[in-house]
């Protein structure tokens, strides 16, 4: 391959750790804000907004800041981004509390305001926090559509306290998401595809890629049982955390998708699989794009038992699917072969080899030991 132009992307700053939440004060005076737009849902506000408001209103020097809270109403569209951008109209800086869909609107926000960015993951359910990515829905909840901030957010702040107090489904989502990234940046650099910086990969961010895997391989069940059993984060959270946070974030920004994240187009808009957590769909679809990739039988079925063990998704029953239609099928299978990353695969695959895949796949989830 003859030399080319190559690009990375990173979050201006990433801090992980109990207790993170802290550094708040001190970073946006580093900032330099002074206007300030808080969005969380209801349950996040609840939780985390008395500490919030009293570190906000503890900041006095130079100047005192001025916030206020945003409604986050459950959806990432572009009416809701719009209409929250109006009530966000004078504000500097933008703050995100809370999961993908709160962080991904924040980041719409952010972008009509040319405003600053600090995102404070309240889950680890997927790898949005590092990302330019804004990836909107429409009013059936079916991803309409992708669009990028002008650069990567400037604050991410991963307070893992916070983080392991949530609900386990949702850590054990982040690490479904993260597990493809592997699988997804090689095919991406095998079939000649570009990144989301629209050249192609660096070694570097299929390095991350890989380590992102290898990580999970080796602390994601351990860490899952931590947070499951104890709610308080350990080594082996810490190390998953930044696996599914910013080794998967950085590794799929800069390393670019595949089919896995193609067919969570085609999920979204299936009635059942639609109403799934994001890394819980890409778990099932990392299986399917290994068969189509034409990996032995025992490789996908190793991956589907260390699926299954995780408590995550290797066959269409385990969402309550026990026979999935082939008119289902070919839906699906149309619906993500409109993913422009569907097409980074060797071999190239068309709409009868993802139903095929998927099918097969299905068989073999079905099959894996527990």
């Amino acid at each position: 391959m003859n030399a080319q132009v190559r690009t990375m992307g990173f979050p201006g700053r990433y801090i992980q750790g109990p207790g993170a939440l802290a550094q708040l004060p001190p970073l946006l005076l580093e900032l330099g804000s002074c206007r300030v737009a808080l969005l969380a849902d209801a349950t996040v506000r609840a939780t985390l907004g008395g500490r919030i408001d009293a570190m906000l209103a503890e900041i006095q020097q130079p100047a005192p800041i001025t916030f206020r809270w945003l409604d986050f109403p459950g959806e990432c569209s572009v009416a809701t981004i719009a209409a929250l951008a109006g009530r966000a109209s004078a504000c500097d800086t933008v703050i995100a509390l809370g999961g993908g869909k709160t962080i991904d609107t924040a980041k719409g926000i952010a972008r009509r305001l040319a405003a600053r960015l600090v995102i404070i993951p309240t889950i680890a359910s997927n790898d949005s926090p590092t990302s330019r990515l804004i990836v909107l829905y429409d009013d059936a909840h079916r991803v309409a559509g992708v669009e990028l901030l002008a650069r990567n957010p400037d604050v991410v702040l991963v307070d893992t306290a916070v983080i392991a107090q949530a609900p386990a489904r949702f850590f054990a989502a982040g690490i479904g998401d993260a597990l493809s990234k592997k699988f997804e940046a090689r095919q991406c650099h095998l079939a000649g595809g570009h990144n989301f910086y629209g050249t192609p990969s660096l070694p570097t961010a299929r390095l991350l890629a890989d380590r992102c895997y290898e990580v999970i391989m080796e602390f994601g069940a351990a860490a899952l049982r931590q947070v499951a059993q104890e709610r308080c984060p350990n080594e082996a959270v810490e190390r998953t955390v930044e696996a599914t946070v910013l080794l998967s974030g950085v590794g799929f920004e800069s390393g670019g998708l595949s089919l896995a994240h193609a067919l969570v187009r085609g999920f979204s808009a299936h009635p059942v699989l639609g109403k799934f957590l994001h890394g819980e769909v890409v778990a099932f679809g990392t299986l399917v794009q290994l068969v189509a990739e034409g990996r032995s039988k025992s490789e996908a079925t190793e991956y589907a038992a260390f699926t299954r063990r995780l408590g995550l998704p290797a066959s269409f029953n385990w969402f309550g699917i026990e026979h999935m239609s082939v008119a289902e099928l070919d839906e699906i299978s149309r619906i993500t072969c409109t993913a422009p990353y569907s097409a980074n695969l060797r071999p190239a695959i068309d709409e009868g080899g993802v139903r095929q895949a998927l099918e097969a796949a299905d068989l073999i989830g079905r099959s894996a030991g527990p």
